[in-house]
């Protein structure tokens, strides 16, 4: 025992050997490994585009470990049958070139090459963001606009907004028109597919589908500032019912999105809780995407120590800091 822990103790101070704490440390890391696509990540889609997207990963996973294993398997038993006690392997100490062996090594690669990029080619124009979804119903049409920190969702057909919150009826189409009226962002709810950047001065489509009911996780998967980890938000996906009677409360409550209430939205800070406007002037995204409202200055260069503001939806022209 003593010589074996000065054996240890030596290839630790080379950096090599396994210690039991790194023993540790890695099987913590492979238990742990699996449960990082549980929940409500992207490996638990909940619509159409999120479930293809989730079996483009595990096809292009399946084709890589068609190589990957095999070498892993080849490695180790070429490392055992040439052990220096096993005087039955064959030793070619002047071997230099083999066309089987130039053949496996270069024909295999290039097959998962071509295969990796038929799936990935025919995979992402199957989930192109401005490609309609296929379905007998007519989408919802959703506009965004990214703040500085939080989320305006416009609905243009039923006239009212939401801020930070998105609620849709399931098995119905979203499509949604996006924008910024700062610094980039990106739009994404994982369970649904298909993260999509926002830009100021520019628009982009995508679309979704919630084939089921349920709350689905949505952020900001770009940093923008300080206000970045709380720029998030629940998308509701609900009964064509609920969803009916969701408009008509929205409708029955909250202020009007206009140009003035609009600026104080815009101004940098976070949402105490989310809310609903009972009306938007017909050509606000209109004028956010023109810059006919004047885009916002974005986050400072330099931020001193300091705590993002939180807060009410501010009444229509009412300043916020």
């Amino acid at each position: 025992m003593r010589h074996w822990d000065r054996v240890n103790d030596r290839r630790d101070d080379a950096g090599q050997g396994m210690t039991p704490a790194r023993v540790v440390r890695a099987v913590a890391c492979l238990v742990a490994l699996p449960l990082a696509g549980c929940g409500t990540g992207v490996l638990a889609p909940r619509g159409a585009v999120g479930s293809a997207e989730v079996m483009m990963l595990v096809d292009a996973l399946a084709i890589m470990l068609t190589i990957v294993v095999p070498t892993i398997v080849a490695t180790l038993a070429f490392a055992w049958w040439f052990r220096a006690s096993n005087t039955r392997a064959r030793h070619l100490p002047e071997w230099a070139h083999s066309n089987q062996v130039e053949m496996v090594v270069w024909f295999i690669p290039l097959l998962v090459i071509l295969l990796l990029s038929g799936v990935i080619w025919t995979g992402s124009h199957a989930v192109d963001p401005y490609r309609p979804l296929g379905s007998k119903v007519p989408p919802l049409e959703v506009q965004v606009v990214s703040l500085d920190w939080k989320w305006l969702f416009i609905y243009p057909a039923q006239g009212i907004a939401s801020v930070d919150a998105l609620t849709v009826p399931a098995g119905t189409p979203i499509h949604f028109t996006l924008t910024s009226a700062s610094v980039m962002s990106a739009f994404f709810v994982p369970q649904l597919g298909s993260m999509i950047y926002t830009m100021n001065g520019m628009t982009d489509q995508l679309s979704l589908i919630a084939d089921r009911p349920g709350v689905f996780a949505g952020r900001s998967a770009h940093f923008n500032g300080d206000g970045f980890a709380d720029m998030h938000f629940a998308m509701t996906a609900v009964p064509d019912g609920d969803f009916a009677a969701w408009v008509a409360r929205a409708k029955a409550a909250g202020g009007t999105l206009d140009a003035a209430a609009y600026r104080g939205l815009a101004r940098q800070g976070v949402l105490a809780a989310p809310v609903t406007y009972r009306a938007v002037a017909p050509t606000l995204f209109a004028d956010v995407v023109a810059q006919r409202i004047a885009p916002a200055a974005g986050p400072p260069l330099t931020s001193p120590a300091s705590t993002v503001p939180k807060h009410g939806a501010p009444e229509p022209g009412e300043p916020r800091t």
